[in-house]
């Protein structure tokens, strides 16, 4: 029996033959009205552009994207409205940085800001300025380094596959015409279907729906929408419980090392970003943090 899964997203509704003439014409006419405006009055010194070391300071804050649901990383307590985890003081120690005092003063004085990301919409947040940089467990690839800079690894870990007790799965060879639930943006599909090439199941069928959050992958896994809730292991484990488990826990997989993310453009704060990852390395303040916030 075929099964149907819930991405989140809405039905469209049809339009007529008329409807869509219509439509297409308003569509044509806003796309020339577009065009002229942006002859006009855009050039690409309108661009967004990073802001430098200089302008944050003017500023008084170093704007960050975070996680907002990843505990131990990036994590906003909905009653306080409180940001903790690793992340969290990363971005405060690259603030201390830029303004020349302490870490716990930086924290003190409120000098970074946040601002909650997704997988999805990093890279556009970073791009449209409305953040300095990311640290949001933004896994460093080749292909993401073509477009932005990122800081040296703080953290390497792997992807982890959870699956319900009660599914029969128990192990990559059952994972034949399952559905996989993932992140919307992460590189965890691709992370997978090299395992199971590597595996001998390259010609395995397997549908990899996107989810916007984690909490919204973990309900569907709980009321049977996926087979597969497929993340970052030290963010998994933050969702395991009494109903669910790791499928092969042994296998490890899909190396992910994560680094802060900044616009090309932005050299200066790239340099500054990268001495306060190699300094917290050096140390042990990312160890530290690591076993504070139980991610190892």
């Amino acid at each position: 029996m075929r099964r149907t899964y819930d991405s989140g997203q809405s039905t469209r509704p049809q339009l007529t033959r008329r409807g869509f003439v219509s439509l297409a014409g308003a569509a044509m006419i806003g796309v020339a009205g577009a065009s002229v405006l942006g002859l006009a009055g855009c050039s690409s010194s309108d661009a967004p552009s990073a802001a430098s070391v200089d302008a944050i300071r003017s500023r008084g804050h170093l704007n960050c994207g975070v996680k907002t649901d990843v505990i131990g990383y990036g994590y906003q307590d909905t009653a306080t409205g409180k940001f903790q985890g690793m992340e969290i003081d990363i971005c405060y120690a690259i603030a201390a940085k830029v303004f020349g005092v302490s870490t716990s003063e930086a924290r003190r004085r409120g000098l970074a800001s946040f601002t909650g990301v997704t997988a999805k919409t990093r890279g556009p947040l970073v791009d449209s300025g409305q953040v300095d940089l990311v640290c949001a467990t933004y896994t460093i690839t080749p292909e993401r380094k073509k477009s932005w800079n990122f800081s040296p690894a703080y953290y390497t870990d792997s992807i982890g596959m959870l699956v319900l007790r009660s599914s029969g799965i128990k192990s990559v060879a059952d994972l034949d015409g399952r559905i996989v639930g993932v992140g919307e943006g992460a590189d965890t599909m691709n992370q997978i279907q090299q395992m199971l090439k590597d595996r001998g199941h390259g010609d395995f069928s397997v549908s990899y729906p996107q989810y916007l959050d984690y909490p919204t992958l973990a309900a569907a896994l709980a009321s049977g929408n996926i087979d597969v809730f497929a993340i970052d292991r030290s963010i998994i484990r933050t969702y395991m419980n009494d109903s669910n488990e790791l499928l092969e826990p042994s296998l490890i997989f899909g190396k992910q090392e994560y680094g802060v993310c900044t616009t090309k453009s932005a050299t200066e704060l790239t340099r500054l970003v990268s001495g306060v990852v190699k300094d917290l390395k050096g140390s042990g303040a990312i160890d530290r943090w690591a076993k504070k916030y139980r991610l190892l």
